[in-house]
């Protein structure tokens, strides 16, 4: 049987590319939203990101199919129990909510996609562009919420935390654009796009990256002290567990790769605008938010292996194939040569 440390690499995997799939689209609705003009730079690679919404849905499917291996509560939960949202524990509800939300916010980012294409066709085509990006903000918090919530914070029912959804949103979002800095920097350096990206992008990109990651320490603190200061049983065992027990390289490498490295580096003008300093922070972001998410899922107890040939390998499929996923969409939408 299968070990729930390596299941988690599934989990994680599904979390990752989930988060890259909404994010871009996200991106793209608030950079409307707000007026930004550096949006037209970024706007159709950012969305073609969306392409990963299949592979979501099939690992998905597979964590669904799984699910007693993906959520330690199944069996342990019995009627009338004193748990956090007691009416959440049930697996139909789960994968219903699950299913029914990939589904919707799939169709929001292929409508959200279709009306930026012809949005500066008409002032009708721009007012349903308008409609449309009004809503995605809302449904990325609200979904990304729901998902954090099923796949993270409920793995220990008797856990919870407030703030929880949220700092995991941004977690997740600072983690799509250091990934989007990286994938930008790697088209224009191999002349693959049909119109390059201006060198600007990148210092707007590593200062959205320095703001989301001081807003990132703000919840996981934020979220950490409540916890540690109250040192109640159910909520700082598993904190504590995380932070000293078998994942405790993971939790204090996070916090080193996704604040300390970042923060230091990105607050200095001059390196927000190196590309190669960028890239260097941009991939301690990444490796640091698979950390983190790894830990959150394997961690619950705060014991647990090192899955590193199984994730190595996992991860390589899943990789390959999102790859191919992304190139073929953008090959469709003609922003790569060849």
């Amino acid at each position: 049987m299968i070990s729930y440390s390596n299941w988690a690499v599934i989990s994680v995997n599904f979390l990752v590319v989930l988060s890259l799939s909404f994010a871009g689209v996200a991106l793209c609705s608030v950079l409307y939203l707000v007026g930004a003009k550096w949006r037209f730079e970024v706007r159709h690679i950012a969305t073609s990101l969306a392409a990963l919404f299949p592979l979501a849905f099939v690992l998905l499917i597979v964590l669904l199919l799984g699910a007693e291996h993906t959520f330690p509560w199944i069996g342990h939960i019995t009627h009338g129990e004193d748990v956090h949202m007691p009416g959440w524990y049930t697996v139909p509800l789960l994968a219903t909510r699950e299913i029914v939300g990939m589904l919707v916010v799939m169709y929001l980012s292929w409508l959200f996609i279709k009306r930026q294409a012809v949005s500066e066709r008409s002032e009708e085509d721009a007012a349903r562009f308008h409609r449309i990006a009004c809503w995605i903000p809302f449904f990325y918090v609200l979904y990304g919420t729901m998902v954090a919530w099923d796949f993270e914070m409920t793995l220990k029912p008797s856990w919870h935390s407030a703030i929880y959804g949220m700092q995991n949103i941004v977690s997740n979002f600072n983690m799509f654009l250091s990934f989007l800095v990286i994938w930008i920097y790697v088209l224009n350096t191999r002349d693959k796009l049909v119109n390059q990206v201006k060198e600007y992008i990148y210092n707007y990109l590593a200062q959205m990256m320095l703001a989301f990651t001081l807003l990132w320490m703000y919840t996981f603190f934020a979220q950490y002290l409540v916890i540690w200061y109250g040192n109640i049983g159910d909520e700082v065992d598993r904190v504590m567990g995380m932070q000293n027990g078998d994942y405790s390289v993971l939790w204090w490498s996070m916090i080193f790769l996704k604040f300390v490295i970042p923060f230091c580096t990105l607050a200095l003008s001059k390196s927000r605008h190196t590309p190669s300093v960028i890239l260097a922070v941009a991939g301690c972001i990444i490796t640091g938010t698979i950390f983190e998410r790894f830990n959150w899922v394997a961690g619950i107890n705060g014991t647990g292996t090192y899955p590193i040939v199984w994730g190595i390998g996992v991860s390589a499929v899943v990789a390959f194939i999102g790859f191919k996923l992304v190139g073929g969409a953008m090959h469709r939408n003609h922003l790569i040569k060849g």
